[in-house]
């Protein structure tokens, strides 16, 4: 049953002609994992905001399932920065997506130390976000997210900013810590190999307005994508559709 449906969705920046995305349809499954991938300026970041409801589209609908309990929240974003609050300790920012919900002190002690046992934190709690890598305070952000427990986990290039070998490592934590909550990832990235290894579906878009321009189901397991034929043949096939919509647009892939 799909947790995310857009219908016709448009959006332009107030005062402009200039249609970033317009008439897009697309649907998100419960428990899928989403990859969208295109070049930077497509619209990724806007669609995932709009569908944060942290902006309002121009055109068409954003229909989000599930209940308005009190508890909860639908939606949760982790950003490309950690976005931590320097003055809380670690315990403390991922409470903080906590606060204004309907739960007692004890409820929200206990998601908190269930989202950091889950993400490898649960020694880190004390420490204080200048003590954190890079990657440890990316961990804390997507503590933080899954605090509220959400339906949909919507994920702005989360590991842009880290190394090359903390990336890969935070890529096999987000597949393991997916499959242990369940939650629906939308996941956006210009990096066509780490879509093509982490999502089930990866959707390219492409052109102004945006519009998706292929769209690619992964079934072969993570565990042998990097390096399998299959995986090679997919990034050449989600390449070649970028390639196609942006050809003088690809040297930054």
């Amino acid at each position: 049953m799909p947790v995310v449906r857009l219908n016709n969705l448009g959006f332009r920046y107030p005062g402009t002609d200039r249609w970033i995305v317009e008439n897009l349809t697309l649907t998100v499954e419960a428990g899928e994992f989403l990859a969208i991938v295109g070049e930077s300026g497509v619209g990724k970041s806007t669609i995932l905001r709009i569908i944060a409801g942290l902006i309002e589209p121009q055109a068409g609908t954003v229909e989000i399932a599930g209940d308005t309990d009190r508890t909860r929240r639908r939606r949760a974003m982790v950003f490309q920065d950690s976005r931590l609050m320097p003055w809380r300790r670690v315990e403390s920012n991922v409470m903080l997506g906590l606060e204004g919900l309907s739960l007692t002190r004890d409820d929200a002690a206990r998601r908190v130390e269930g989202v950091l046992l889950l993400t490898g934190l649960a020694d880190l709690g004390h420490r204080w976000p200048h003590q954190l890598s890079g990657g440890q305070a990316q961990r804390v952000g997507i503590a933080r997210a899954l605090a509220v427990e959400p339906d949909i986990l919507l994920m702005d290039e989360p590991f842009g900013a880290v190394d090359a070998m903390t990336r890969k490592h935070l890529q096999t934590e987000l597949i393991r810590i997916w499959q242990a909550s369940g939650k629906a990832v939308i996941f956006v990235t210009h990096d066509i190999e780490e879509a093509a290894f982490l999502a089930d579906r990866v959707v390219v878009l492409g052109g102004q307005p945006a519009t998706v321009v292929r769209e690619e189901r992964l079934t072969l397991d993570r565990a042998s994508r990097l390096e399998s034929i299959e995986h090679s043949g997919i990034s050449d096939r989600l390449t070649a559709s970028l390639s196609h919509a942006l050809p003088d647009q690809m040297s930054g892939l």
